[in-house]
């Protein structure tokens, strides 16, 4: 699947959350699980098998947009798939 998330960086003022694009989250269409740093990019990782009511593609893309921006911020991740996040 094909990961929608892009880097989003805006210089200056902090950025509220309604403010900001739905390409950085992990699940865009529910807009959960913020990607904009290392830290919630581990954060999504922890908590990906708490986030209900999401179906199996969203799960794929959310996955794909995860490691998207693992790659980006140097977060290492050792899962190839969004099955291995299942607890």
């Amino acid at each position: 699947m094909q990961a929608t998330w892009k880097p989003h960086t805006v210089h200056g003022d902090l950025t509220t959350r309604s403010n900001l694009p739905d390409s950085v989250y992990a699940f865009p269409k529910q807009r959960k699980e913020p990607l904009t740093d290392a830290s919630h990019v581990r954060n999504a990782l922890a908590r990906f098998d708490q986030v209900e009511g999401i179906s199996d593609s969203d799960r794929e893309l959310a996955f794909a947009n995860i490691k998207k921006a693992a790659q980006h911020y140097g977060v290492d991740i050792k899962e190839k798939s969004w099955r291995e996040l299942k607890r």
